[in-house]
């Protein structure tokens, strides 16, 4: 059992609220670890929403819910309910006037759209939210062997503890075909399979690009508008990231398009028919995964409240990443696929106009060292550590 980085917060929430939501990407591991945290607990109830014997048994969910005031229930799936939110908030202003008001609810969620939509009607003040996502690097031992396997085979657990990479790959292929055969169609409105999988793989093809959706439409010939909606979908379903430019005010022609990743780099692996490092050595997507997978890691570990963001002027000064760390200011990453990467000559141009107070870049290996007076190079993983440290 690999544990989980969230387990602790979790924990903690249950202490402190009546509701706690667990939000990630399907099969990232949330039953596993809400299964084990009910397990711990005497008298804890789970019940599997996509089931219609457990949907049935909330028919009358006031009634049903009475014997289990004292106890953890774990609602998995609840977007297959929304109406139970109404419910569950008499539910929880009742337990706070009988003295069981912490520790009530544990409700996994798919996506992040329906969830929030409905609990930030119903529950405001009652509910907290958890970001789970795939493993990420500070959830692994910490050597560079392992930081390939989790960049080529993705983070979700299915696919990063397959038994060899032809086991991987088909993991990941079923999993985007059930993405868009069966989960895309609940969340939102009906869209074609075949556009909506071009579309993913048009996104894998550019990762880290500046989007372009105008580009984007006419190779699906579909409208611009229509490509918004599809990547706002995605990006709901928490399988698409845009990650927004830096547009304070420097004097400078910024560029104001987000860039667009998709989240998992096995994913993108998959979408591309990559199977092995070495297919995914010789191909051209290969610096771009890596600075998504990157991206993804470090934003994991970042504390709370932070500030993604990237730079880049119309000049070519240019900043892969930005985090705006509350209390610990601003922090400018350069990513190199490599094992003793310098910045380019944009990354210096870009520092001058920002004056960030931290500036790394990270390469492919492990460790760190000095690159100058102002430069430090080091490995995903060591920057992971060292920004989950500033949180502890």
């Amino acid at each position: 059992m690999i544990r989980r980085s969230v387990t602790q917060a979790i924990e903690h929430a249950l202490q402190h609220q009546a509701a706690v939501a667990l939000i990630g990407p399907r099969q990232v591991g949330k039953t596993t670890l809400a299964r084990e945290i009910a397990g711990a607990r005497p008298g804890a109830l789970y019940l599997d929403l996509e089931a219609r014997a457990d949907r049935d048994k909330l028919a009358e969910p006031v009634l049903f819910l009475r014997p289990y005031e004292n106890s953890l229930v774990v609602l998995d799936e609840i977007h297959r309910v929304p109406e139970l939110f109404q419910q569950l908030r008499g539910i929880i202003d009742e337990g706070r006037r009988t003295g069981h008001g912490t520790g009530r609810f544990l409700i996994l969620g798919s996506a992040s759209m329906e969830l929030l939509r409905q609990s930030g009607e119903s529950l405001a003040g009652r509910i907290a939210y958890i970001d789970m996502g795939p493993f990420f690097t500070l959830e692994l031992p910490a050597d560079e062997a392992t930081v390939q396997q989790l960049w080529l085979r993705g983070g979700f657990p299915g696919s990063y503890l397959a038994d060899g990479e032809s086991a991987s790959l088909r993991w990941r292929e079923d999993f985007i075909r059930t993405y868009l055969e069966r989960d895309v169609p609940q969340f939102g409105p009906r869209v074609p399979a075949g556009v909506l999988e071009r579309l993913w793989t048009m996104l894998a093809h550019g990762q880290g690009t500046l989007l372009n959706a105008s580009r984007l439409a006419a190779g699906l010939q579909i409208s611009a508008p229509t490509v918004h909606r599809h990547i706002d979908l995605l990006a709901e379903l928490l399988l698409v990231r845009r990650l927004p430019p830096f547009l304070r005010n420097v004097g400078k022609r910024l560029v104001k398009s987000p860039k667009i990743y998709v989240r998992d780099s096995g994913l993108v692996h998959a979408l591309l028919g990559i199977r092995t490092h070495n297919d995914l050595a010789g191909h051209p997507v290969a610096g771009a995964s890596w600075e998504g997978f990157v991206v993804e890691n470090l934003l994991q570990a970042a504390p709370e409240r932070t500030v993604a963001s990237f730079f880049r002027t119309a000049a070519g000064a240019e900043i892969d990443l930005l985090l705006e760390i509350p209390g610990h200011g601003l922090w400018a990453i350069e990513i190199k696929l490599s094992l003793a990467g310098r910045p380019e000559k944009g990354f210096y141009i870009a520092c001058e106009d920002l004056k960030p107070d931290r500036r790394f870049v990270v390469n492919a290996g492990s460790g760190s060292y000095p690159i100058d007076d102002r430069t430090t190079a080091i490995g995903v993983h060591e920057l992971a550590a060292m920004l989950a440290a500033l949180d502890a």
